[in-house]
């Protein structure tokens, strides 16, 4: 296929070239990966300026996406790609090829710092928000190696998914702290000011008065952000909110495991840790089950199967794409619908692009970013919902983007009187976060305080029965209950 550049990508193609380290914020669907190749193809065979790209990518975008849009696109046929992947051996064995460019997933950076000498020119971190954490081993590793390569490039479409506090680690990996300060301990003092404390700890940060303008003018000389409602045509979106209603007997028994839960949180100091698995339960409720201490999934209602079984009927064979959460959905999905597709490597994407899968379950967090599936259908499904915008928006971007030929529905189901209802209201005012999630617990233990000083004699559910319900630690959910492939 011939590459006939928009406007805005020959002038992101023209400021990798320009720049020797730069950032392209481009939201999804805007051709992040052919702009950077481009570049790359020009630099390795037209200015023979660098000869080894290292590409690091979430799992899924460097097993696929990289070598797809090379072998889609005419001009950048003859780049040869190396993917840098699999056990110890092959990864190895990929680095000895002879290659222009070597894909490695961002969870091998630390071995690959530690087990291969480095001679790499050029480093391009796709996702470059999947590095915002300075205390991260990934960004120590990247960190200690980039002023060996010649050029970097960033590519993120969501750069300060909680704000512009996850800024200073990917600029400082793009220009080694010369614009936002050597330090993430200096940026914060210029730009921020703590909001919320506990005596030396601080919660949350809170910018200074125009430190948003401040900062967007001193990174804009090596930063391109572009959205895709200003440069594309994207297709029809429709959102569609399916509120599944609990029976009486059913919400009962929901209303006393969560009070259980929330109480528990009563007088402590609620922190993220804890708020996140308060939440992860609140929201494995609404699904349908919950873990209790030993992992064992204990069953509350089968509302949303029902759900999903009537927009399956209603799609009348359309491929549907659902997204999950939690091993316990994964595993009633399979039995209810005989589902057993999911996205575990090229040919699963290859199969849903063609048409081969009616009903594809993906787990947000595991299917990575960048991953071209609209070819394949126009149907998401929210079974259960998450509390991250910035999954939240890369899964729907999926479908959602550029070359989709029909209308998006998302549907999403959402149980009445549960976590679902403030997790849509928080992804639709985009306020989602640590800070977000924070008060969303607390909300709830507002509300459960108010009531038993209302009435403290009231009983529920279970103890009204004489029945206990399940105990649970405070942990959060496992790998192996969120992820079927244990990564």
């Amino acid at each position: 296929m011939k590459f006939v550049p928009h406007d805005y990508q020959t002038h992101a193609i023209e400021k990798i070239l320009e720049l020797p380290s730069c950032g392209l914020f481009l939201e999804m669907g805007l051709g992040k990966t052919v702009c950077t190749l481009t570049a790359i193809h020009e630099l390795i065979y037209d200015r023979f300026t660098i000869f080894r790209v290292l590409v690091i990518a979430p799992k899924r975008v460097a097993e696929d996406t990289w070598t797809t849009e090379a072998e889609k696109w005419d001009h950048l046929q003859h780049l040869k790609i190396s993917r840098v992947l699999g056990s110890a051996k092959e990864r190895l064995e990929a680095l000895r090829e002879d290659a222009d460019v070597y894909v490695i997933n961002r969870e091998n950076v630390v071995w690959l710092v530690e087990n291969h000498k480095w001679n790499f020119d050029m480093v391009v971190v796709d996702e470059l928000s999947s590095f915002k954490n300075n205390q991260a081993k990934r960004f120590k590793a990247l960190r200690k190696m980039i002023p060996l390569a010649d050029r970097f490039v960033g590519l993120t479409g969501t750069p300060a998914p909680n704000g512009m506090i996850d800024l200073w680690p990917q600029l400082y990996l793009i220009d080694r702290g010369e614009r936002l300060g050597k330090t993430i301990t200096c940026y914060r003092q210029r730009y921020f000011f703590p909001a919320k404390v506990n005596g030396p700890v601080v919660y949350t940060w809170e910018l200074k008065p125009g430190s948003a303008e401040a900062i967007t003018k001193k990174i804009s000389d090596v930063c391109i952000s572009m959205k895709a409602e200003d440069y594309l045509t994207m297709p029809e979106l429709t959102v569609n909110d399916i509120k599944v209603k609990l029976a009486p007997a059913e919400e009962a028994r929901y209303r006393e495991l969560e009070r259980q839960r929330i109480l528990e949180l009563e007088g402590e100091t609620i922190t993220a840790v804890t708020a996140a698995a308060a939440c992860n339960k609140l929201l494995q409720m609404a699904d349908g089950c919950v873990y209790d201490a030993a992992g064992v999934p204990v069953k509350i209602h089968e509302r949303k199967l029902d759900a999903l079984a009537d927009i399956l009927e209603f799609s009348q064979g359309q491929p549907v794409l659902v997204f999950y959460n939690y091993r316990f959905e994964l595993d009633q999905l399979r039995e209810r619908f005989g589902a057993t597709r999911t996205i575990q490597g090229q040919q699963d994407i290859r199969d849903w692009n063609t048409g081969r899968i009616p009903l594809l379950l993906a787990q947000p967090a595991s299917m990575g970013h960048g991953l071209n599936l609209q070819a394949g259908g126009h149907i998401i499904v929210w079974y259960g919902l998450t509390w991250s915008l910035e999954l939240y928006q890369q899964a729907n971007a999926r479908l959602y983007r550029q070359g989709q030929q029909e209308a998006v529905v998302i549907h999403r189901l959402i149980a009445a009187g549960t976590m679902d209802e403030e997790v849509v209201r928080r992804l639709e005012s985009k306020t989602m976060g640590q800070e977000s999630l924070l008060e969303a617990v607390k909300a709830r233990i507002r509300r459960y305080k108010d009531a038993a000083h209302k009435n403290p004699k009231r009983t529920h559910g279970y103890q009204s029965a004489g029945v206990h319900p399940p105990q649970w630690s405070s942990r959060l959910p496992q790998a192996d209950e969120i992820d079927p492939a244990g990564r």
